[in-house]
């Protein structure tokens, strides 16, 4: 069957905003050149690829318009919510082989959510380390770590001070870069803590994997819950956590956690998504 681009917008606000994804299905005939044409084209910061699998039910590969990356939680979300709309699976369980292993999704009537891998907390920075990845100065909240941690993809979280500071920092992408390499990260996830519905808002820079700033990440804010929770508030487990508002593309995604004990044993990631 020949392969079908689409295009759509994961985690959208009250149906606006969101982040824009390529869904190829019935891709198994590509090479590994086609589909980075087509992600190049396309020119959004994902596009997924799937096909079929011998050890999960789809094969889903995500390619930026640069390279390929190991996972993309908003591309993953297109990818399940536009199947289901089009009919090709149901509401129920599914699972994905990714090169971050086979991870499962609950797609529902309206949402689907995304397992990722179990936290992998690692190295605690200093702000010497990162200070001149951003043109600002004084933004760092100094009584929460930043910390490289994964759920599927190694990235910086930094902690910053407020909304107004997050939402006016001014990323130096050749630093950022940099410090990517150096550390074996895809980039840095900054946050903000708030008191409203939204417990936490983000901005996104992984401009080393051709991604200058994102307005939706699904991977960083599945590892975000678990910052959160460790650091900030143990006793919640389900956080309703914005992004894209610097960029004019408001977004809210869910983490949702599952205990054993003091243990995370689940992590997920959910929201909705639109064709464009």
């Amino acid at each position: 069957m020949k392969h079908e681009l689409y295009r759509l917008s994961s985690f959208p606000k009250d149906g606006k905003g969101g982040n824009p994804a390529g869904v190829v299905l019935y891709a198994d005939l590509l090479s590994d050149y086609q589909m980075q044409e087509i992600a190049k084209e396309v020119n959004f910061s994902e596009t997924a690829f799937v096909s079929k699998s011998e050890i999960a039910d789809f094969k889903v590969r995500f390619f930026t318009p640069t390279n390929e990356v190991d996972l993309c939680g908003h591309a993953t979300i297109a990818t399940f919510n536009l199947m289901r709309d089009l009919g090709v699976i149901n509401e129920g369980i599914y699972c994905q082989e990714t090169k971050a292993g086979v991870l499962n999704l609950d797609v529902q009537s309206d949402f689907v959510y995304m397992q990722q891998n179990n936290p992998l907390y690692a190295e605690i920075l200093n702000y010497e380390d990162i200070k001149n990845c951003f043109k600002n100065y004084d933004f760092l909240r100094e009584d929460l770590p930043i910390l490289i941690m994964s759920t599927g993809i190694r990235e910086i979280f930094l902690p910053v001070k407020s909304e107004k500071v997050l939402h006016e920092m001014n990323p130096n992408l050749d630093e950022i870069i940099e410090i990517s390499n150096k550390f074996n990260v895809i980039g840095i996830h900054a946050f903000t803590v708030t008191k409203s519905h939204v417990f936490a808002f983000g901005r996104n820079f992984a401009p080393a994997v051709g991604i200058d700033e994102e307005s939706a990440t699904g991977t960083s804010n599945g590892a975000l819950s678990c910052y959160l929770n460790k650091y900030v508030d143990g006793s919640k487990t389900e956080f309703i956590l914005g992004q894209g508002y610097s960029m004019g593309l408001p977004s809210e995604i869910i983490g949702k956690l599952k205990f054993s004990g003091d243990e995370i044993i689940e992590v997920w990631v959910g929201g909705s998504a639109k064709i464009l």
